[in-house]
């Protein structure tokens, strides 16, 4: 009963992120925004990346499968991205401008996604300890993403967070800055979350040994 309830809110999770994307670029096509520019947030990749686990993650509770490192590492990485995702939206961009966002999009993809991705790390524990490589491993997605973001807005002039805009936060010196505090706060989030995922292994060893 457990396994289908959690497949069931994994899978209504996974609609509700999926529907925001798509509402999202319909709005984006009716007002001549680019679809590039649209899959350019790092918010929308984080989500349709959550979707997809949630989505994976259902089926394989349905299934039967069970849990292994590298499904683990795959999840670890969801938390990673969603957690980031809603920290540094409700503590640096709480007051931008959302242009083209609708209210309703805006609380599922920074609120409740995020949310929901962690509390489900806690619910369907890992059974597996991770190596502190999956740190370094997770960065490589918000490395590439930032280098792709800062060429891109050299060359059309668009950037999806006012903290990579130079114009925005006093030049490149001051995009360096903030790329800098962002890498340390992603990563200090992804040592919380494999410290975390350990720490439940350990437990989970021990109340089985007793």
């Amino acid at each position: 009963m457990k396994t289908t309830v959690l497949a069931a809110v994994r899978l209504a999770l996974a609609a509700a992120s999926v529907a925001g994307v798509v509402t999202q670029v319909v709005l984006s096509v009716r007002v001549d925004f680019s679809l590039v520019s649209v899959f350019s947030y790092f918010t929308i990749l984080g989500n349709l990346y959550a979707s997809t686990v949630f989505v994976i993650g259902a089926v394989r509770l349905l299934r039967g499968v069970p849990s292994s490192r590298g499904w683990e590492v795959a999840r670890g990485a969801a938390v990673v991205y969603l957690a980031f995702v809603g920290i540094v939206f409700n503590t640096l961009l709480a007051g931008a401008d959302l242009g083209e966002l609708l209210p309703w999009v805006n609380v599922v993809h920074h609120m409740i996604i995020p949310a929901a991705v962690v509390v489900d790390w806690f619910v369907d524990r890992p059974r597996h300890r991770q190596p502190f490589t999956m740190v370094w491993a997770a960065a490589i997605v918000p490395a590439v993403y930032t280098a792709y973001t800062l060429i891109r807005g050299v060359l059309v002039g668009f950037y999806p967070y006012p903290f990579f805009n130079p114009a925005r936060v006093g030049g490149y010196g001051g995009v360096a800055l903030y790329c800098a505090a962002l890498l340390v706060g992603f990563l200090v989030i992804a040592v919380l979350v494999r410290a975390s995922g350990n720490a439940m292994v350990r437990r989970t060893a021990v109340v089985g040994s007793r």
